[in-house]
Formats: structure tokens, C-alpha cells, sequence
């Protein structure tokens, strides 16, 4: 959308199997961190930890990955994307969990119902950016005729041009 040569991380096309991946590394670095607290006595760490860090990540991925849907070339090439790699991390962290917990989803308590209510979540996040987007492309689209038309109040019509500036 936008080819200035601007720096913001958000102008750039992040690949959204890349935002997966990078997630999926914030996600076995804290539950390694958790591990090594707990291991080390300093403070109590639940056993749930690791599947409330999985379900953690996958909102921060939804959110992000919503965000950069909207500097997207290919809306719908990313939207395919981003629906693969949210699952495949949902898979793969909610793998991590069960590993490094040794609770399945159903023995953690409601982390079932918190990956669903994510998952429609993430659905309405895509949903909400394409509409923005929409919006925004509209608005650029549509010629705006009224700032002259306040611009020129207020001077006589005598059928002549006005100058580029006349201060």
C-alpha cells in the first residue's frame, strides 16, 4: 500500500508464517523462563503456565497480524496466510503446552473455550481491518469538492479564477 520509503515496521508486508514463527519462539522462550523459575524455587509457577502462555501469544500474534493485514498487497493471499499460520501456531503451541505442562487442554481448566473465543476473536480482528481498509481506500478513491467551496465563500462571483494564493 504504501512504496515511500518510510521505516515503520508496520508499512512492510511482514510474512505472516514469519509473525507464526516468531511467536512460536516467544512462546517456548517463556515457558522455558517459567520452567527455570520454578526450577530454581524463586517463586511459584502454576502448571498451567505454559498453556496461559500459548493462549497469550496467540492474541498478541491475532492483534499484530490484524494490524499488518492492512499494509498488505493481496488482501485475500494474505488473509489464506494468516488463517494457516494462526493455526499451525495454535497447534504447535498448544503442543508446547501439553509437553511442557503435562496437562492435555481439558485437564488446564477453560483453555479450550479461551482457544475458541480467540480463535472467533482473531476471525472478527481480519474482519474488522478489511472493513477499515475498505473504508480507507473509498475515502481516497472519492473526490472531495466541499473544501473549495468553503475556500471561495465569502468573495464576489466574477466568473474569474481565482489565484493560486492571494493573501
Amino acid at each position: 500500500m504504501n512504496s515511500s520509503g518510510s521505516t515503520s515496521i508496520f508499512d512492510k508486508g511482514l510474512n505472516p508464517v514469519l509473525q507464526a514463527s516468531i511467536t512460536f519462539g516467544g512462546v517456548i522462550v517463556f515457558i522455558l523462563c517459567a520452567k527455570l523459575v520454578k526450577l530454581t524455587g524463586l517463586i511459584y509457577v502454576p502448571d498451567r503456565f505454559p498453556w496461559m502462555t500459548a493462549a497469550s501469544f496467540l492474541l498478541l500474534f491475532a492483534m499484530f497480524n490484524s494490524v499488518f493485514s492492512l499494509s498488505a498487497e493481496n488482501m485475500l493471499k494474505y488473509w489464506g496466510r494468516s488463517i494457516y499460520s494462526y493455526l499451525g501456531l495454535a497447534f504447535a503451541s498448544g503442543l508446547a503446552a501439553y509437553f511442557f505442562s503435562a496437562l492435555s487442554i481439558d485437564e488446564a481448566g477453560s483453555y479450550r473455550w479461551i482457544y475458541v473465543v480467540l480463535t472467533i476473536g482473531y476471525l472478527v480482528f481480519l474482519g474488522i481491518m478489511a472493513f477499515m481498509r475498505q473504508i480507507v481506500e473509498f475515502a481516497q478513491r472519492e473526490e472531495w469538492n466541499h473544501p473549495r467551496i468553503r475556500r471561495n465563500r465569502g468573495r464576489r462571483d466574477t466568473g474569474e479564477q481565482p489565484d493560486a494564493r492571494e493573501d
